[in-house]
C-alpha cells in the first residue's frame, strides 16, 4: 500500500477557480498511478488531509470529495485512507462516515483531536467506541498511529496496553484465555 498525494492548491489562487482543472488532472494522474500500482500487485491510498489547521492549500480535503474522486477514477486499487483526526476536524460524524465509506477504506488513521495526541489523551474522540464500531464492521487492516506522542515511543503506547488489557487481551493482542 502507498499512500498517494493530491497535491496543493497553488499559491495565489483560488481554490474553488482551479477546483475543476485540479480534480481532472489529479484523475488523469491517479489512473495512471493505479495502472503502474496493478502490474505490482499494490494498492493506492488516497487521504483527504484537513485544511483548516494541518494544510489549507492541500487539495484533498474530505472524505466525500475523496470518495467521489474514487469513483471517477474506477480503478479498484485504489481506496480511502482515512485519518480520523482530519475527518473529525473536517466533518465530524465519525461513526456515520465509517459506515458509509467503510467499502472504500484501505487503511485508517488516528490521533485525539484537537492536539493530535495519543488516542487516551483529552479530547474528542472516544476510541474505544470507534475500535469497537471498526471490529463490528468487519474492519481487518492496520490502523496507523499519526500522532505526536507527549513523550518518548514506550510511554506514547501505554494507551494501547490500556485497551488491551480493558479488552482482556495481553501484550501483542493475544488472548489471555489462549495462553
Amino acid at each position: 500500500r502507498i499512500h498517494v498525494m493530491a497535491g496543493r492548491v497553488p499559491l495565489g489562487t483560488d481554490r474553488a477557480a482551479v477546483a475543476g482543472e485540479m480534480e481532472t488532472t489529479f484523475i488523469e494522474n491517479l489512473r495512471y498511478a493505479a495502472d503502474l500500482l496493478s502490474q505490482e500487485d499494490m494498492i493506492g491510498l488516497l487521504e483527504p488531509i484537513n485544511n483548516r489547521i494541518t494544510d489549507p492549500r492541500y487539495y484533498l480535503n474530505t472524505p466525500h470529495q475523496a470518495a467521489a474522486i474514487l469513483e471517477k477514477v474506477g480503478r479498484p486499487n485504489l481506496k480511502l485512507q482515512l485519518d480520523l483526526f482530519h475527518c473529525q476536524i473536517m466533518d465530524g460524524n465519525l461513526s456515520h462516515n465509517l459506515e458509509m465509506y467503510f467499502p472504500l477504506i484501505g487503511h485508517i488513521q488516528i490521533a485525539q483531536v484537537p492536539g493530535r495526541h495519543e488516542p487516551d489523551s483529552p479530547g474528542e474522540l472516544n476510541f474505544p467506541y470507534i475500535f469497537e464500531l471498526l471490529e463490528s464492521l468487519g474492519y481487518t487492516g492496520y490502523v496507523g498511529c499519526e500522532y505526536a506522542p507527549k513523550g518518548d515511543t514506550l510511554e506514547g503506547l501505554g494507551w494501547l496496553r490500556s485497551y488491551w488489557e480493558s479488552r482482556g487481551l495481553q501484550h501483542g493482542g493475544t488472548s489471555k484465555a489462549a495462553k
